[in-house]
């Protein structure tokens, strides 16, 4: 019985091992088949070993500093080479620390997991992985991310064959660049760059910790969001690399007591004061390669950007446009919100401008007295708005007008108003906790600099905030020049046989009209008239009937051509007014223009890029590639050193010596003409005001031996600036302020005489031959053969009596005339009456 039992025993254990075979081989059978169907038609490995990410492209100022950059994943590609190895260790720790040892599986590591897991679905916990960095290679590359089983067996099988053909530093060089670390940053590099602001070779041993802590999850362990979470996970990243040997204990330990401090990466003055420029390199690179190249392409572009004019420009432009503004009035609060329990969460929720200046706050009135406006500020504490501050905020009136003057800080100012202001602690007869009411300008405007040699603009600032408006003013903006078009009329009649010293009648003047027009009659600026004056006293004073009078007198086809030979209009109709500036241009093609007098006579386009790189560092374009024979040699043969010698490609848009005419009357514009606001700076400057019919645009050209400037302000729906508020008012003391901070550093020199030039002392009010020391005697600038001669006592006979038809006493009326414009701030109107 015993032995019948033994034997039943062993038959089923056999019949059972026979079932348990054939299950296990129909099992391996099954699985296979299904490994074999999932992984039939897998992504072919190969193409990593030419794998090309896309990587950001980067734009930085001539200076150096990277003031943008354009992407759609924001990636630095680093080779293997050139990561710190400190680097390697912490990722390793944190995600594979087996790494180097596996061939793509870490079948330990999968175990563990599977133990683990079965607490976890038990406890309802989330799954643990374990997949190894080769994996999440597989994975990011050439798999989806869905949680699928059979996304994970091609992933496993994927893994085998990548270690197969690839190196470990080959699998991880593609891992640490393309791994998503949060914060819009795709690998490490770039992660490194947007968390701290500096590249991996310069992080600490605690922020490449934290670093390694995020592919885990970058939005649970956000420094900001999740501080706490993020300083646990990098703390146990660092404890991990004791672990492994990678880091010493005690230096585990001290990066864990340095606190996680992350920067705002591109942010600050340096970067909005650039966003206009930047915009218009984005476009011009955009055109040039299209939208692949620009946002995958790792395209390195070098700019003509100068950040440190850049940032007096932005200064002196929204200086002047606040200063301009405040002359106008006030335009009442940006709303109201009721006070009482809660008014920090109120005032906190009000809308306010974006972009504002530098220590404007916003903050609500909470009551008013006799002598100031007391206010709440976001922290909760109070100060005030004292009386004096308030005096400008006078009512804003049509046509550029103000209210009556304010005398109790009630007449601006109500309870529950959000306003913005100012802390004026510092300023003379203020104290701390007192502040200054401020307002975002309604009016706008454009600053533009550039070297008149290159073309290379160094400074451009199209409106008061690229946040509040992308427009840009100083390329897009298409208004009058007004008067600031006069030197190109000038140019034109001193290359049809009038010099600096020909005499102009500045008389009523009446000329048929055109279009609805049946006379056209031009008025200076100060409603006077001033009898024979020279070229030069026109130009300097902004003669607007001379100027016409002038163009009548050698026809507007010269006017025309150099209009258009400039480049400040595509056409331009032959009719009087256009000589005083009534077409419409950009500050741009002004800038321009200006330039081609300043660095005679030669054409020269603005340019914004220097040279662009591509992700391999070979240039695709460079701005200005010169022929040079001395520059490339194959070798030294004790040939005579000598400079390059660059040929002269430029063409030549005026005669130099009419270029300099032109720039030296208008030095005398900013000695004692319209252009007085530049002359207390200490450098050789020229310049010309433009002011376009009742005040609706508002311009300055300023220039020295090798800087130009314009500046262009108005309202972006034509609207009277006001009263007075012209060119040299408005326009000139934003471009004194922008050359104040943009030429230190340039040597004091004078402008450049060209060949051809004789300097002869004359009277600069009457033309007449003088002796240099007389008083009202210059050195004028003439073509040798055409300098005034001393005159018969007929023409004498003459040119008094042609005075005498404006005035008894001619040259004292000139002259005493001349003193009192001098006193005014600008003497111009352009455009049609």
């Amino acid at each position: 019985m015993k032995l019948f039992t033994l034997r039943n025993v062993l038959r089923a254990a056999l019949w059972g091992g026979v079932a348990a075979a054939v299950l296990a081989v129909i099992g391996f059978i099954t699985v296979a088949v299904y490994v074999v169907r999932v992984t039939d038609d897998l992504p072919d490995y190969q193409q990593l070993a030419e794998y090309e990410p896309p990587i950001m492209s980067r734009v930085h100022a001539g200076d150096g500093l990277l003031i943008a950059e354009y992407a759609r994943e924001h990636r630095v590609f680093v080779p293997i080479a050139n990561i710190p190895q400190n680097v390697v260790h912490a990722f390793i720790s944190a995600e594979d620390k087996n790494f180097y040892e596996h061939g793509g599986l870490d079948f330990r590591g999968i175990i563990r997991a599977g133990l683990s897991n079965i607490s976890n679905i038990l406890q309802g916990r989330r799954l643990e992985g374990a997949s190894t960095i080769t994996q999440q290679v597989a994975k990011n590359f050439l798999l989806s991310s869905e949680q699928r089983l059979e996304r994970k067996v091609r992933e496993m099988v994927l893994s085998r064959r990548i270690e197969r053909a690839f190196t470990k530093d080959q699998i991880l060089e593609l891992y640490l660049n393309e791994i998503y670390l949060g914060n819009r940053a795709y690998g490490v590099a770039a992660a490194a760059l947007n968390y701290f602001g500096r590249s991996l070779d310069e992080l600490e041993l605690h922020e490449i910790a934290y670093l390694a802590a995020l592919p885990k999850g970058p939005a649970n362990y956000h420094p900001d969001r999740h501080h706490q979470a993020a300083l646990e996970r990098r703390n146990w990243v660092l404890s991990r690399m004791a672990e492994n040997g990678y880091v010493t204990e005690e230096a585990a330990r001290e990066a864990m007591a340095r606190p996680l401090e992350t920067v705002d990466r591109l942010s600050g003055a340096t970067y909005t004061a650039a966003e206009y420029f930047v915009e218009n390199v984005r476009r011009e690179v955009f055109s040039l390669y299209g939208e692949d190249e620009l946002y995958d392409g790792g395209l390195s572009i070098r700019t003509t950007l100068d950040t440190r004019m850049q940032l007096a420009a932005r200064s002196a432009l929204r200086n002047g446009l606040e200063t301009y503004d405040r002359r106008h009035g006030y335009r009442g609060a940006l709303e109201t919100i009721e006070l009482g329990e809660g008014w920090m969460e109120r005032l906190a929720a009000a809308e306010i401008p974006r972009d504002l200046d530098e220590g404007w706050l916003q903050a609500v009135v909470l009551e008013t007295t006799s002598d100031a406006a007391r206010i709440g500020l976001l922290n909760g504490e109070e100060a005030s708005i004292p009386m004096a501050a308030l005096e400008w905020a006078r009512e804003t009136l049509p046509d550029g007008e103000i209210g009556e003057p304010v005398s109790r800080p009630s007449e601006v100012l109500t309870a529950g108003d959000v306003v913005l202001v100012e802390s004026i602690a510092d300023q003379e007869g203020y104290s701390d906790g007192q502040y200054g009411l401020r307002q975002v300008p309604a009016i706008n405007g454009g600053i533009m600099a550039m070297d008149p040699h290159t073309g290379r603009v160094l400074a451009m600032m199209g409106g008061y905030s690229f946040q509040h408006s992308q427009f840009n003013r100083a390329t897009q903006a298409r208004r009058q020049p007004g008067s600031a078009f006069k030197p190109f009329v000038y140019a034109s009649a001193l290359d049809n046989g009038y010099t600096p010293a020909s005499l102009i009648l500045d008389a009523p003047f009446i000329a048929s009209g055109g279009g609805d027009e049946r006379f056209y009659m031009p008025s200076n600026y100060s409603d006077r008239y001033y009898g024979m004056s020279t070229l030069r006293l026109g130009l300097e004073l902004s003669r607007n009937v001379m100027t016409v009078r002038l163009a009548q007198e050698m026809g507007m086809a010269p006017v025309v051509d150099y209009g258009t030979r400039f480049g400040i209009y595509d056409e331009l109709e032959p009719v009087l007014a256009m000589s005083l500036g009534a077409g419409e241009t950009t500050l741009y093609r002004l800038v321009s223009a200006y330039a081609s007098m300043v660095n005679g006579g030669r054409r020269v386009e603005p340019t914004i890029i220097d040279r662009v790189q591509d992700r391999s560092g070979s240039t695709i374009f460079a701005h200005e590639v010169l022929p040079c024979e001395t520059c490339d040699v194959d070798a030294w043969d004790q040939q005579e050193v000598l400079e390059p010698l660059f040929p002269e490609t430029r063409e030549e848009v005026i005669d130099p010596v009419t270029a300099y005419q032109v720039v030296h009357m208008l030095e005398g514009a900013v000695q004692s003409g319209t252009g007085t606001a530049l002359r207390p700076l200490p450098w050789t400057l020229a310049g010309k005001t433009g002011t376009t019919n009742d005040f609706r645009d508002a311009w300055f050209m300023g220039f020295g031996p090798d800087l130009v400037v314009g500046v262009y302000v108005g309202f972006d729906t034509p609207f009277q600036l006001g009263s007075g508020e012209a060119g040299g008012r408005v326009a000139a003391p934003i471009a004194r302020d922008f050359l104040e901070v943009a030429l230190e550093g340039y040597p004091v020199a004078p402008f450049r005489v060209p060949p051809g030039v004789r300097l002869v002392p004359i009277n600069r009010v009457t033309g007449e031959p003088g002796v240099l020391g007389q008083s009202g005697v210059i050195l004028e600038a003439f073509r040798p053969g055409t300098e005034p001669s001393r005159q018969t006592d007929e023409e004498e006979s003459g040119l008094s009596f042609a005075r005498s038809s404006v005035s008894d006493d001619p040259l004292a009326f000139l002259l005493n005339e001349q003193e009192e414009e001098e006193e005014e701030e600008d003497d111009e109107l352009g455009g049609l009456y």
